[in-house]
């Protein structure tokens, strides 16, 4: 008779090996991680899906460097999500002045003002991240980070 969980089944979900350790290390080590942090999956807030994992390992940025830049970020994530809900918002108002007897003028200018002010709103909010970023890097790691946006390996 055998136990419904013996030695190898409690040793196999805790092993190395395990789905459960290894799927972070192959994501991260896969040859294709790379080409995917360039920009070619979903974005995320600097238009690759983990900037701050990415970020903190190409810039070789210190602990507490990465807790700051872990909240600047998700400061910036916020902020790009508000405006995603600004916009389905302005669509909203442009469909609306649409779907009137008579075009709503004054609905639709509304709402295109609304999207400016939001998409200002938006630039402001990244060159102060940026301006964040500066100073909490070093020349050197200012550099490399400047050589990213450059190549594409980070949008803005």
């Amino acid at each position: 008779m055998r136990p419904a969980f013996g030695w190898k089944h409690a040793h196999r979900c805790c092993s190395p090996r395990s789905s459960q350790h290894s799927q972070s290390e192959e994501t991260w080590a896969s040859p294709g991680a790379l080409e995917f942090f360039r920009g070619h999956g979903e974005g995320g807030a600097f238009g690759v899906r983990r900037p701050l994992r990415y970020m903190a390992y190409r810039l070789q940025l210190t602990e507490e460097q990465t807790v700051e830049l872990a909240r600047i970020l998700d400061e910036l994530k916020t902020e790009r999500a508000q405006v995603a809900v600004d916009d389905r918002r302005v669509l909203t108002a442009f469909a609306d002045s649409v779907n009137a007897d008579a075009f709503d003028q004054a609905r639709a200018s509304a709402a295109a003002g609304d999207r400016l002010k939001s998409t200002e709103r938006l630039q402001a909010i990244v060159v102060k991240a940026l301006s964040q970023i500066h100073a909490l890097l070093n020349p050197e790691q200012r550099s490399k980070l400047a050589y990213l946006i450059r190549t594409g390996a980070l949008h803005m």
